[in-house]
């Protein structure tokens, strides 16, 4: 019996949302696949799928299940790569996306080196601060700053990301600065796409309202409106470590961070083998950022 068959089957059917979609992608009948995840279910003893005329959902059990078989795929894929690793050559257009500032600081400008050691790839970046199908979309490698533990994509983590609560000397000098929590709502505070910060406090985890005098859907606004002195804002230290040694930016509330458990991730579909080109990728990045990304060289954040 096929066991490793029937849940790479189960794992296609859940990410073509049909057995007609997975059965192409493994040039199977429709009533093979079929019968493929009936002779699963009752191997299980439990339905993993229910099944409609229009289209197919989870159980609980099913999701509970698939996450643990994408684990399982990718630890099998990343054991052949790895066998494979030391005659493949990383080859081919790598399609990869990223957030906007964090492409444009810490991806783009060390491109050249890449490409240097690996002169048969080349490189599709596209940065966007909209949330990517990567799969859909036909991305090899999505580069994201999330807490990923409900993913299920494969994920390797790249580097910390540290949030920190800052604002300009000149903004401190008139305003003040903030000595407890609650008097964040005296301040100004500065955000994107937010109605309130979620931070980690010496009590754990902590809500902050904001309401100030600008709205953006834009990072980058944010960060020129912080420097230019009109208020507190919550930034990855990747965004604003020059600042912070230099003195430009003052770290405020050092007690408090924003989203401990946020890292930046390199992440790529489970169901996909992981290319050479992938995998030399991710290792560069890797190998650039570090356990101690340079950004946060200096900073005292433990």
């Amino acid at each position: 019996m096929d066991r490793l068959g029937d849940l790479d089957v189960f794992a296609r059917v859940v990410t073509a949302r049909s057995m007609s979609g997975a059965g192409r992608e493994l040039n199977l009948s429709p009533a093979v696949i079929s019968k493929r995840i009936r002779r699963l279910e009752e191997r299980l003893g439990v339905r993993l799928l229910q099944r409609t005329t229009r289209q197919l959902s989870l159980t609980q059990a099913g999701q509970g299940f698939y996450e643990r078989v994408i684990s399982i795929l990718a630890s099998v894929e990343e054991a052949e790569a790895w066998v494979a690793s030391g005659t493949d050559t990383a080859r081919g257009i790598l399609r990869v996306t990223a957030p906007t500032s964090f492409g444009r600081l810490h991806i783009a400008p060390h491109l050249v080196s890449f490409l240097d050691r690996n002169p048969l790839v080349s490189v599709d970046l596209v940065l966007s601060d909209s949330f990517v199908d990567i799969v859909g979309e036909s991305f090899d490698l999505a580069v994201r700053i999330a807490d990923l533990q409900d993913s299920s994509l494969v994920a390797r983590r790249l580097a910390p990301n540290h949030r920190v609560l800052c604002a300009t000397p000149g903004y401190v000098a008139r305003k003040g600065a903030p000595q407890a929590l609650d008097d964040l709502a005296h301040h100004t505070l500065i955000a994107h796409n937010a109605d309130q910060w979620r931070l980690d406090g010496p009590k754990g985890p902590v809500s902050v309202k904001i309401n100030g005098p600008l709205r953006t859907n834009s990072s980058e606004v944010v960060r020129e409106t912080l420097l230019a002195g009109l208020g507190i804002a919550l930034r990855s230290t990747w965004d604003v470590g020059p600042e912070l040694r230099d003195g430009r930016l003052l770290r405020l509330l050092p007690e408090y961070s924003g989203g401990r458990r946020v890292a930046i991730h390199g992440v790529y579909p489970s169901r996909r083998h992981m290319e050479q080109k992938v995998r030399s990728f991710l290792d560069f990045l890797a190998g650039l950022y570090g356990p101690t990304p340079s950004w946060d060289e200096g900073l005292g954040l433990g």
